[in-house]
């Protein structure tokens, strides 16, 4: 099978693109940056530019999914020109995606987008499954629910669409987890505020294997990408210092000071969202890393 990646240089795009290659398949990617385009028998890269909505059509050649990562991170301060640029990054890529095909004869059956729990409304107390059908109040609430409404456009050039709810994804290579480990290493680890806010997580193999699971077997609509035991604020900071045989010292983080350094961005750290995932375990998914000091032995021990 050929598949196409977009975002497959990000961190969840890279461990996709790997595991799609030990799995057999064959990869073709889109990146903006021409420097890293490679091109070998597995492996192969192509240029687009979303802003412009440029791309090489090349890259559709006996595709039979599209793995759809591509958006602007939303790990970066929360200017107004930023939020443009997060929302914008992805309605542009997937509009040009879909234009792109409009009226050409293709050999595209799926596309499997990239979403986030972030859609869910913060609640210490709910427990979400896919068909909850209320949404945030949030900027990111805002960008998830948009992003969705793109992608659900790919329907009308007959490609079945489903679409993963990415929960916190945790990874020995960058993204939040090691971002967490900076502080605790020097003593100076804490929850954030109470740290009674749920963290919906998953190992990013497990990720990267769910996202391959749906393409394998050619489901469609709407998955939690979170692991199957989501913890507080405060337990997964335990467990992270716990493995790394650090203490917690410090008290809670209040908000305020978050919202100081961060700005809006800070909701990222203190929102809360319980999530399920027993609709992909009841397709027959198996998640390796269900218990979160199993995934962080695995993650942060040499």
């Amino acid at each position: 099978m050929k598949v196409l990646i977009t975002g497959a240089t990000g961190l969840i795009g890279t461990e996709i693109a790997k595991l799609c290659v030990e799995n057999g398949f064959t990869v073709n990617y889109l990146t903006t940056n021409r420097a890293k385009i490679e091109e070998n028998d597995t492996y192969r890269g192509f240029y687009w530019n979303p802003e412009s909505q440029d791309i090489d059509s090349r890259c559709f050649k006996d595709v039979e999914t599209i793995i759809h990562l591509a958006g602007a991170t939303i790990s970066k301060r929360w200017t107004p020109e930023y939020k443009h640029k997060i929302l914008s990054s992805r309605q542009q890529s997937t509009a040009l995606l879909i234009n792109a095909l409009k009226g050409e004869s293709h050999s595209i059956k799926q596309v499997v987008s990239a979403s986030a729990i972030g859609i869910y409304p913060d609640s210490l107390s709910n427990y979400y499954d896919e068909g909850f059908k209320a949404t945030g109040n949030s900027f990111l609430s805002d960008v998830v629910r948009t992003w969705e409404e793109s992608v659900d456009g790919f329907s009308k050039v007959d490609i079945t669409v489903c679409k993963i709810r990415i929960g916190l994804v945790l990874s020995k290579h960058g993204g939040a987890l090691q971002e967490m480990i900076k502080p605790i290493v020097y003593g100076l680890g804490a929850p954030f505020g109470s740290g009674r806010q749920w963290q919906s997580w998953i190992h990013i193999h497990d990720l990267a294997s769910l996202f391959l699971y749906v393409i394998k077997y050619r489901l469609t609509g709407v998955y939690n990408g979170v692991a199957p035991n989501p913890v507080t604020n405060k337990e997964l900071v335990k467990a992270i210092a716990k493995v790394l045989r650090k203490p917690i010292l410090l008290p809670g983080i209040p908000r305020f000071i978050m919202k100081f350094i961060l700005g809006e961005m800070h909701i990222l750290l203190y929102e809360s969202q319980r999530v399920s995932s027993r609709k992909i375990e009841n397709k027959g998914f198996y998640f390796n890393y269900n218990n979160l000091r199993v995934a962080l032995g695995n993650l942060l021990k040499e």
